[in-house]
């Protein structure tokens, strides 16, 4: 290390300077102001939740607040207007920060308000990917992945470009934020980043032509009333014709709203289709028990525990979980775990909620 130029001390030139102040970009520099403003929240009568850190939560004299921070990143909804005036007031005081009004636009993905409720799409991120893989022009197909078997590890020569193999298989993973119906395609060519091939980029290429003709798609989240939490999860056994694992998916809806989802390779290899689906829905059990314990506002933290098939009898035997048969019809959490035809897909996309936004009305912005 050395004195920055135009700050040598001439008299002591081997000394270095002391950080004062958390640097932006440093390591360390994260946790610092978390740490500062989970204090000055705390100080001001919000309390963090349990089931996750970043969501504090201000209750007093039947008024409710939320505030979710990402980074310095914040969104902030309050049960009335002078209640939010005031907080934004307090954390003005002590922080710089700027009120941008009603939400309409955090972490890349824009929000618009409609009759139904809340569209969230990220249509100009999609736009720049295609720009990126010089598609914008290219021709859009019906779905994101075809209804063949995964693709082997040797599928032809390598890329001659792995790097924008790389950076495309990586914008996609976030687009699937409000796009779930890409998600398994997407987990499909992410396991081929360490060793992109010909076959590979094809297939990235495919979502990219299913993009362009779905840009103005989003995910619909409607005004509801039901809070009770419908999980579909499935597994396809042994698929990867190179490891035998399989690959595992769910969705998640609260009333008619999609909340959560996956597509994802298990980590070991199952002996048969009924432990292949036992990890998946152990997966899926676990995940709802965290989100019913956020819902809640529990104190423990269910997302980190040991998963085994007895996780999942114990939920059923306590009647907190029921496993039921799906008919394939039925079973949205197909589209998370194989390609499917485009009128079944299709249907499963709408199921999703992913769609195009609504019609605007008169007097809607």
């Amino acid at each position: 290390m050395h004195q920055p130029p135009g700050f040598v001390d001439q008299t002591k030139p081997n000394h270095v300077c002391l950080l004062r102040k958390s640097l932006y970009g440093l390591k360390q520099a994260p946790r610092a102001w978390y740490h500062r403003f989970s204090t000055y929240a705390k100080k001001i009568c919000f309390t963090q939740r349990k089931c996750d850190q970043s969501l504090f939560v201000y209750s007093h004299n039947n008024e409710l607040a939320y505030l979710l921070l990402y980074v310095d990143d914040i969104i902030l909804k309050a049960s009335s207007t002078r209640l939010l005036h005031s907080i934004i007031t307090s954390l003005s005081h002590e922080f710089e920060m700027t009120d941008l009004g009603q939400l309409h636009f955090f972490l890349g993905i824009a929000v618009t308000r409609n009759s139904s409720g809340l569209f969230l799409h990220q249509r100009q991120y999609a736009t720049e990917i295609l720009a990126r893989a010089s598609m914008s022009n290219c021709t859009s197909c019906l779905t994101p992945v075809d209804t063949n078997p995964k693709l082997p590890t040797d599928a032809g020569p390598p890329v001659s470009d792995p790097t924008l193999y790389r950076s495309l298989a990586g914008a996609l993973q976030y687009l699937t934020f409000t796009r779930p119906d890409i998600a398994y395609a997407v987990q499909q060519v992410c396991l081929h980043m360490h060793d992109p091939r010909k076959a590979y980029f094809n297939a990235l290429k495919r979502i990219l032509r299913y993009l362009k003709g779905t840009l103005t798609h989003g995910l619909q989240l409607y005004r509801s009333s039901v809070n009770r939490l419908v999980a579909y999860s499935d597994t396809d056994w042994a698929d990867c014709s190179d490891t035998r694992r399989s690959t595992s998916g769910y969705c998640v809806f609260l009333g008619d709203n999609l909340i959560s989802w996956s597509a994802k390779r298990q980590q070991t290899a199952s002996r048969s289709s009924a432990e292949a689906e036992y990890r998946g829905v152990a997966n899926v059990v676990v995940e709802t028990s965290w989100l019913r314990n956020l819902l809640l506002e529990l104190h423990q933290r269910t997302k980190h525990i040991e998963i085994d098939i007895h996780f999942v009898r114990e939920h059923v035997a306590l009647g907190q979980v029921r496993v039921l048969h799906v008919p394939s019809a039925y079973q949205y959490a197909d589209i998370f775990t194989k390609g499917l035809p485009s009128p079944l897909f299709l249907d499963f996309r709408s199921s999703l909620s992913v769609r195009l936004p609504p019609a605007l009305t008169a007097g809607e912005c």
